[in-house]
């Protein structure tokens, strides 16, 4: 897919975001528990890691688990929370060979005390590479970042608050924003997802569910992107 490379250095497009909806839905169609969705939906994000390395981006920022998520079932929470330091764990060297940078965003403070110091390891791991950066956001909300730059900007007397200070308070400082948006799964909603950061991304909605989502169905969506006029209200 060279041309798909060739596309991504035309139009520019840096940064990618993706709203990975669907592993439950994939895993009842076939009948299956949900945790068979979740593992498939880590294969998923493997798969599109690699594409993304492949196709010349240089940022990749996924949803994995949002402030609203502590609603589920307990059993469904805690398998996430283990998914996420057993993938960790077992996937960090591979990834530091690839030389992927790690970062997480959201109030990771509110993780378990283990799971906050995997997330911790994989980040000083992996923080002196210069591959694709994956940004993971877990236990993230977007009106919850924004309240706590607010009261960020305030705590530090600030007077002068312009956009550009605003952006620099946010969890994804000194990352620039995304340039496409996609959502798996086919619902037509951002689900409290970088909304500050999302101002002006395309947005491409796709009715494949996340574990089902390829490195075809990505380069689809790149080849959609550049197709599209950006006029940022021009």
């Amino acid at each position: 897919m060279e041309d798909i490379k060739e596309i991504v250095k035309e139009c520019n497009l840096r940064h990618i975001a993706i709203i990975m909806d669907g592993n439950r839905r994939w895993a009842k169609e076939k009948n299956l528990p949900s945790a068979f969705g979740h593992k498939k939906g880590v294969e998923a994000l493997k798969t599109i890691l690699r594409a993304c390395n492949e196709f010349g981006v240089k940022y990749l920022t996924v949803y994995a688990f949002s402030t609203e998520n502590w609603n589920r079932k307990p059993e469904e929470v805690e398998f996430l929370m283990d998914l996420l330091g057993q993938t960790l764990t077992n996937e960090l060297d591979e990834l530091n060979e690839n030389n992927v940078v790690l970062s997480f965003i959201g109030n990771t403070s509110e993780l378990s005390t283990k799971l906050q110091k995997i997330l911790h390891n994989a980040t000083e791991k992996t923080k002196k590479n210069n591959g694709v950066h994956l940004q993971i956001a877990f236990n993230y909300g977007a009106r919850s970042e924004i309240v706590n730059a607010v009261q960020r900007i305030v705590n530090n007397n600030i007077k002068e608050i312009t956009e550009e200070v605003v952006s620099n308070y946010l969890y994804t400082t000194n990352i620039p924003d995304p340039d496409l948006l996609i959502r798996t799964g086919g619902e037509m909603r951002i689900s409290n997802f970088l909304l500050w950061q999302i101002a002006y991304s395309e947005i491409i909605v796709t009715k494949d569910f996340w574990p089902d989502f390829n490195k075809t169905a990505l380069a689809e969506c790149i080849t959609e992107y550049h197709k599209r006029n950006r006029r940022f209200g021009k």
